[in-house]
């Protein structure tokens, strides 16, 4: 099957908005060799974002209506409150050929088949910023009217992005919380590393160099299983007043250790809250949200493992996912 979808390619692919997240998707397909530049065609209301289109080879345009027209597969990069107005200028163009594939964040299936026409072949794709780098994790969920076809086509596409997974709707909103926002809080540990070493005496470059390789930790350096083995020897090791491993003997705290996850996991779920509320969908079997020192108690691990996280170290809600 997935042979057929990367021979059925399409020969032009579109989108509607140009963000960063569109210009990223647009430039991991052109360097993959899944589509070429010029047959890329991009609108945006004005020029301040076309221009890095324009910079790929791709072509523009500030008519949504013509991307539409020329483009069976278009990728709708709005902002989330300006797309039910797109959707509903596009609609009257929509066929039975065209793939719909929405980036914007918290805007539903439901919506979004609401507003299309009432077989329009409809599908949500969360993407993260390393997708510039084709190094992204992304996750989609397809609508009633979406098939494995469309699905196995999207993924051979998307694929040249980095990992690309079908999910059910409602960890859609929960991968934003997790690899999104999640990005941003990687690169702040990265920074509080580096900064550590610095402190003893390492050269800032030095430092900086180190602590990039040492995050570059590939699947195949552990299986996931064996990861949650590990954690769960870890906090078992923590929770009797040791170090998490051997070779931290000395080094670092336990009690950082819990903070750290605490921390992690109140930003994740604070990201993924703010970005249901956009209008994604409810995610089965929640109520309120926890509080941030007791995480871990939503996330399938004893509260007794998530020391409470002081509320000044904890991220407010609302820096998360800007």
């Amino acid at each position: 099957m997935a042979a057929e979808a990367a021979e059925s390619l399409p020969r032009r692919v579109g989108f509607v908005g140009a963000g960063r997240m569109a210009e990223a998707v647009a430039q991991g397909l052109i360097r993959a060799g899944k589509v070429e530049a010029q047959h890329v065609l991009a609108s945006a209301p004005t020029d301040r974002n076309l221009c890095h289109f324009r910079a790929l080879g791709c072509q523009t345009t500030h008519s949504n209506l013509e991307v539409l027209q020329g483009c069976s597969l278009v990728f709708f990069a709005t902002k989330p409150h300006v797309l039910p107005a797109v959707l509903a200028e596009v609609a009257p163009v929509v066929t039975a050929e065209h793939i719909l594939v929405s980036v914007a964040a918290g805007v539903s299936l439901s919506t979004l088949e609401e507003l299309l026409p009432p077989t329009a072949r409809v599908l949500r794709v969360s993407p993260n910023l390393p997708c510039v780098v084709q190094e992204g994790a992304l996750v989609m969920a397809r609508g009633r009217h979406a098939g494995s076809s469309e699905v196995e086509l999207l993924r051979t596409l998307l694929e040249a992005c980095g990992q690309c997974e079908e999910v059910p709707e409602a960890h859609v909103d929960v991968h934003t919380g997790l690899s999104g926002s999640g990005v941003a809080f990687v690169c702040a540990f990265s920074e509080a590393l580096a900064e550590g070493a610095i402190k003893m005496g390492m050269p800032s470059g030095l430092a900086h160099r180190i602590t990039a390789q040492t995050l570059l930790v590939r699947p195949c350096c552990l299986a996931p299983e064996e990861c949650v083995d590990r954690m769960g020897d870890s906090q078992d090791a923590s929770a009797g007043g040791a170090a998490p491993g051997p070779a931290a003997d000395g080094r670092v705290h336990a009690g950082w250790h819990h903070h750290l996850w605490a921390a992690r996991a109140g930003a994740g779920w604070a990201a993924c809250s703010r970005h249901e509320r956009r209008g994604g969908c409810h995610l089965p079997g929640q109520g309120d949200q926890p509080e941030i020192g007791h995480m871990g108690a939503g996330l399938g691990h004893s509260p007794e493992c998530r020391p409470s996280l002081p509320l000044s170290l904890a991220p407010s809600e609302d820096s998360v996912g800007q």
